[in-house]
């Protein structure tokens, strides 16, 4: 009996010890895998393309590894500027020409390989997400009542007949409208296209927008006959049976493009985070394609009618730095 009872207390003795080791390997686990953070995301993108990249990463592994922060586009670049690696952030989607400017301000973003084959050439430490292509619009009907043609050209907009029949966005509080600058400061030099500009935005008045999509939602309620903003908007309401029609002007159909970028945390944080970004650019892309219908990469295809007839780039890089020069022209 008393070598049963040893044999039996060393026995327990046994599995609690190897019930102890177990516990400390899961604590061990539990430790470690709490040790990744989620990743934090910053965006400007609409809410519609946030609700794409979201489902992106959860069906991809993701869920619960990230939280995502909304920003608009102004405010996020200053925090990019003034912030640098210090931004809470460890990827940010946004408007690329501000995460170049951020890039050279502080270099704060790591390299990223392409998931996909690139159209264009971009830079080393970001991904294309989003493209924006800008066009002019009309509504069929306010046109006719106002005994207007409809225009060929962004600079059409300047002259007399326009005033107070036109909406368009304000370049300091939108980057559709630096869409409408760069058309016509490429097409008409600096001092002219400033001055030409400024006549457009006159005529605007009292229809002056500081949000991109208002002169669409002006041309929807008939409170405008013409207006200037992303193309594939008019393309969608003129395929809804509106009275919304879009006219590629003379000067051009410029772009801007936005893209995911890891700011550089460290090897741990970057792991995760670059994973996120890729997950962005691959898996998101395919639904961010069918709202922005703006190909960015080999194998893409839109319909015809989300082809701009001329496709254009600015001849100067794009930077933060370029849209203040292009803002003082105009408001000075």
């Amino acid at each position: 009996m008393k070598s049963f009872a040893k044999l039996f207390c060393t026995a327990m003795m046994m599995m609690c010890l190897a019930a102890g080791i177990a516990g400390c390997g899961g604590e061990e686990k539990k430790e470690a895998a709490a040790d990744v953070k989620p990743t934090v995301i910053y965006t400007n993108a609409d809410e519609e393309a946030q609700v794409a990249i979201k489902a992106a990463l959860d069906k991809n592994g993701f869920s619960g590894k990230y939280l995502m922060q909304s920003f608009g586009t102004s405010e996020l670049g200053g925090k990019l500027s003034a912030e640098g690696k210090n931004i809470e952030a460890g990827v940010v989607q946004m408007t690329s020409y501000y995460l170049d400017s951020a890039q050279k301000e502080h270099p704060m973003f790591i390299d990223l390989a392409d998931v996909n084959k690139p159209l264009a050439p971009h830079a080393s430490f970001y991904l294309p997400t989003i493209g924006n292509c800008g066009s002019l619009f009309v509504n069929t009907e306010e046109l006719k009542k106002a005994g207007l043609p409809a225009p060929k050209a962004i600079k059409d907009l300047a002259a007399a007949q326009y005033k107070g029949h036109i909406s368009v966005p304000d370049i300091m509080g939108s980057s559709t409208a630096w869409l409408m600058t760069q058309a016509v400061l490429n097409a008409y030099g600096e001092k002219d296209g400033a001055a030409i500009m400024k006549q457009i935005e006159a005529n605007a008045v009292p229809h002056l927008e500081k949000s991109g999509s208002g002169p669409l939602k002006k041309i929807r309620a008939g409170e405008v006959a013409v207006g200037f903003g992303l193309r594939h908007q008019a393309v969608a309401d003129k395929q809804k049976g509106l009275p919304v029609d879009f006219v590629d002007p003379a000067e051009g159909n410029f772009m801007l493009t936005e893209a995911v970028a890891v700011v550089d945390k460290g090897a741990k944080e970057n792991e995760q985070a670059k994973k996120i970004a890729e997950c962005i650019a691959k898996n998101a892309r395919p639904e961010l394609l069918k709202i922005y219908p703006v190909a960015l990469y080999e194998g893409e295809t839109v319909a015809a009618e989300n082809k701009p007839a001329n496709p254009k780039n600015f001849k100067e890089t794009l930077t933060v730095e370029l849209l203040k020069k292009h803002q003082e022209l105009i408001k000075k």
